[in-house]
Order: structure tokens, then C-alpha cells, then sequence
């Protein structure tokens, strides 16, 4: 017996099979630098994104840069499946003659790496045979391990694609509440009417429950960070932000009932937002661009007076909201440049039609285009709210 091959063997399967249980079963972080998963993502998307960047049209950006969630996850796979043949071809490699191959092959290792692969999909071809007793164990434990591999993987898709799925609901829901994209001063404006403060803080309990699942599904599947909204303005990083900039100006100077509710939000986005900045390694930026600078702090609260909103304005809540800006704006700043989100404003000057305007108005000129009558305009100059 050769112990080399043996031991690089049992190492390679041992780290593989430990990644995939960190990665698949286990509903906690995982830790460890070396990690195979640490690995493929850190030599791929980086490039990926490198090559995104290329791109001027910021649609087909956008649909490359969402390519990149999906087949990562197939190539995770096939490494872990790449990983486990050789793992196991490495195992055969310390028993001489290991497996009777009849066409015979200039190196035995490819006889092994072939048993291997042929085992763990579970072929079973029979064109090599073990030679061994002990051989003939490890092949049913390979086999074993292979049957395990293919119901990990049907198990591992519905979780991640029902979590991205629940994500993306409330996320598609601020769209008509917050703009698009979404800012603390729309979600704020169009909640001035009466019963709006009651609406508000319901939708900042929806938000915080919504952050903590965020929190819980995303920890355990950082993979999930990547996968992209279905609209260029929308994504779960300027969500989560643009409700984060809510609690604060709600925290600092609006006296509503509502600032208590954003007070339980804040905690929650927060926490959120700095563990899934730690999960993928992003430290905290300090010197981003001032997303408020202070004539806009100005103009917001003067339109905010103007929408019937009750605010406080003096040196003390403009101090709150710097000191609340200061505990998350460096993380979504970093998370920002590394998934390539780009961060809501405050406030917006001009602010585009939202998702569902531009595609009402798309059907609606298709429909009549079809009908041969005049289109409905859904695109003037002042919102429809």
C-alpha cells in the first residue's frame, strides 16, 4: 500500500464532504478560510464582475451580472463532484492493482479516476472490477456517497430558490410604496395621507421580520447575496438600505407614532446588514460619498412639512441621523462595490417612474398597437401617487 495517495485522498474527501455539509445542512455560518467554496467564488467573481463592468449597456450589465448567481451554484456542484472522483481515484491509487481493466491504460491512475467517476454516478458499467476485497467496500461506499450527493443536490435547489423567492416579495411590494429605486423620502411622502402613520408601521413590522429571515436564510446561504432582482432599480442591498434611511430620519426627527416600530426595524436591518458584510468579507467603508449632504437634508424636511409629515428639524436630530447614518452607511457602502448594488439616495430631485409604471405603459402600448388605437399615457410629468 502506497500511503501518499491514501492520505492526499482522505484529505480531499474529507474536505469536500465538510464543505458541502457546511454549506447544505448546517443552518449556522460556516467557518474556515480554506473552504472550497471560499475558493471557487473568490477566483470567479471577481473576474465575472471584472468583465460585467465592460459592459456600457447597463441592461446587459445587469443580466451578466445575474447570470452569476445561478451558475455558480452548477459549478460549486461539479466541483464537489469534480473533488469527490479524484478524491476516491486518489484512495484506489494506494492499493496496486486496484481495479482488473481489460483495455488496459498507460497509467493506472486513469483506470482509478474512471472506476471512480463510473461509482460515484452510480453507471455501474462493470467494464473494470475491483481486484480487492477492501476495493470492493470503498466502491459501495462510493456508491453510497454518490446516492447521497444527487439528494443533496435536489434538496439543496427548492430551499434556495423558495428563499430567494420570499425575498424578493417584499422587495417587488416597495416598489409602489418607495419608487423605484426606493428612498426614505417616497416611502416617508406616501404615507403622508390620513391612517398613513398606522400603514407605515406595518409595513416596518413586515420589514423587520423580512430583515431577520434575510438575516437567517442568507448566514446559512451566503450564496443568495448574488442572485439579483428582476429589475435593475431594484435589489435586496438598496431595499434594505433605503429602510434603514427611513428608521433613521422616523428615529431623528419625525414625530410619528411610527418612530418607535422604526427604532425595532433599524435593530434588525442593521444587524443584518454588518453579519452578511462580515459573511463575505467586506470591512466597513469609511470614506463613501455623503449620500446626504446637507442641502438635501434641508429640501427633504422642507417637502416633508409640505406633505403634512410632522418633523423635527434642529441641530440635534440632524447630529441623531449622522450618528445613525455612521452604524450602517460604511457597510452597505462595501457591499455595494463588492456585489456591484448600486445604493438608493435619500432623495431624488426627479424621480423615474416606477417598475410597474414603465411596464403598464409597455402593455398598454402593445395592446393598443394590436387594437389599432391610441395607447393610454401612463408617462407624465407627475406622479401618480
Amino acid at each position: 500500500m502506497h500511503p501518499l495517495p491514501l492520505i492526499l485522498g482522505v484529505l480531499c474527501l474529507f474536505s469536500v464532504l465538510l464543505d458541502a455539509f457546511e454549506t447544505v445542512i448546517l443552518p449556522r455560518r460556516a467557518t474556515g478560510r480554506f473552504r472550497l467554496t471560499r475558493v471557487l467564488y473568490g477566483l470567479t467573481w471577481l473576474p465575472w464582475r471584472w468583465a460585467a463592468a465592460r459592459v456600457r449597456h447597463p441592461r446587459k450589465r445587469e443580466t451578466m451580472l445575474s447570470f452569476y448567481g445561478p451558475l455558480s451554484l452548477m459549478f460549486l456542484i461539479g466541483a464537489w463532484a469534480g473533488a469527490l472522483v479524484v478524491g476516491f481515484a486518489l484512495v484506489f491509487s494506494a492499493f496496486p492493482t486496484a481495479f482488473i481493466d481489460p483495455r488496459g491504460t498507460a497509467h493506472p491512475f486513469l483506470s482509478n479516476l474512471y472506476a471512480s467517476g463510473t461509482t460515484i454516478f452510480t453507471l455501474g458499467l462493470g467494464d473494470v472490477v475491483p481486484h480487492r476485497m477492501i476495493i470492493r467496500g470503498l466502491v459501495v461506499l462510493e456508491a453510497g456517497i454518490g446516492l447521497g450527493f444527487v439528494a443533496l443536490v435536489i434538496g439543496y435547489f427548492p430551499v434556495l430558490y423558495g428563499a430567494f423567492s420570499r425575498r424578493e416579495v417584499n422587495i417587488a411590494l416597495l416598489d409602489a410604496r418607495a419608487g423605484s429605486p426606493p428612498t426614505a423620502f417616497e416611502l416617508i411622502k406616501r404615507h403622508s395621507f390620513e391612517g398613513g402613520s398606522h400603514a407605515l408601521i406595518v409595513l416596518l413590522e413586515e420589514w423587520e421580520r423580512w430583515s431577520a429571515e434575510l438575516l437567517e436564510s442568507h448566514i446559512s446561504y451566503p450564496l443568495l447575496c448574488l442572485f439579483r432582482s428582476q429589475h435593475t432599480s431594484q435589489s435586496w442591498l438598496s431595499g434594505i438600505t433605503a429602510v434603514l434611511d427611513t428608521c433613521s430620519l422616523l428615529i431623528a426627527g419625525v414625530q410619528e407614532e411610527s418612530a418607535r416600530q422604526a427604532q425595532l426595524t433599524f435593530a434588525i436591518a442593521r444587524h443584518a446588514l454588518v453579519d452578511l458584510s462580515q459573511i463575505l468579507s467586506q470591512p466597513p467603508i469609511t470614506n463613501s460619498p455623503n449620500r446626504l449632504p446637507p442641502e438635501h437634508f434641508h429640501l427633504i424636511y422642507d417637502r416633508l412639512c409640505q406633505a403634512n409629515v410632522r418633523v423635527c428639524r434642529n441641530e440635534q436630530s440632524s447630529a441623531r441621523l449622522n450618528e445613525l447614518r455612521a452604524l450602517y452607511e460604511g457597510y452597505a457602502e462595501a457591499l455595494s462595490r463588492y456585489l456591484v448594488m448600486p445604493l438608493p439616495p435619500f432623495f431624488i430631485e426627479h424621480p423615474k417612474k416606477d417598475n410597474w409604471l414603465s411596464v403598464a405603459r409597455v402593455r398598454a402600448a402593445v395592446e393598443a398597437e394590436i387594437k389599432g388605437a391610441p395607447a393610454v399615457r401612463l408617462d407624465g410629468d407627475d406622479h401618480i401617487f
